[in-house]
């Protein structure tokens, strides 16, 4: 399976009230284009995809942040589904530079993936996580998925190394490692 490109032309169904985040995304993207040209302005656009890093909410509905926030206090990180959808995350020192790349140097009227390659399904990161920042213990329930994107959401990272030569620094081990840290867990 293939990560998700720029030219992608896939979109979530309109009329699924789960789809309404990447519609808004949609639309936004669509009136920026607008707007550069019909006042003839210059426009990049950056598809941010999951993140790790300073200010991330730890108690939210991301599995992310749930699994440090877990790890941190010595609990068992828990994965409620089955865990086969995959993810994959950025970690923010990285965000930060591609954004300002993309900004001084991207090339206008092109959209760039802003995130991590890498693949991990969501039992992956529950059992990294556990072994970075907790005790090694995860399990998995298995129930039902209800979220709103349960296959693969990872995006292809081609353009942003082809066109400004970014790649990404920061291991996913070591994004867990300083998220946690940055959070008050004490090594």
């Amino acid at each position: 399976m293939e990560n998700v490109s720029e030219d992608s032309t896939t979109a979530p169904n309109c009329n699924d009230p789960k789809a309404a985040y990447a519609e808004g995304k949609r639309a936004a993207e669509m009136m920026c284009a607008i707007y550069a040209k019909q006042f003839n302005i210059e426009v990049v656009i950056a598809r941010i995809f999951s993140l790790l890093g300073p200010y991330m909410e730890l108690g939210v509905h991301f599995a992310a942040g749930n699994f440090i926030r877990d790890a941190m206090a010595g609990k068992t990180v828990v994965v409620n589904g089955n865990g086969l959808p995959c993810r994959s995350y950025l970690y923010a020192s990285d965000l930060t530079i591609w954004l300002w790349s993309i900004f001084a140097y991207a090339k206008s009227g092109k959209p760039y993936n802003v995130g991590s390659d890498e693949s991990v399904s969501i039992k992956m990161l529950a059992e990294r996580v556990s072994k970075v920042v907790g005790n090694g213990d995860f399990k998995i329930l298995g129930a039902s998925d209800q979220g709103w994107n349960l296959g693969r959401y990872v995006p292809s990272t081609k353009l942003i190394e082809h066109d400004l030569g970014l790649k990404k620094t920061v291991s996913l081990d070591d994004a867990i490692l300083r998220t946690a840290l940055w959070n008050g867990w004490k090594k």
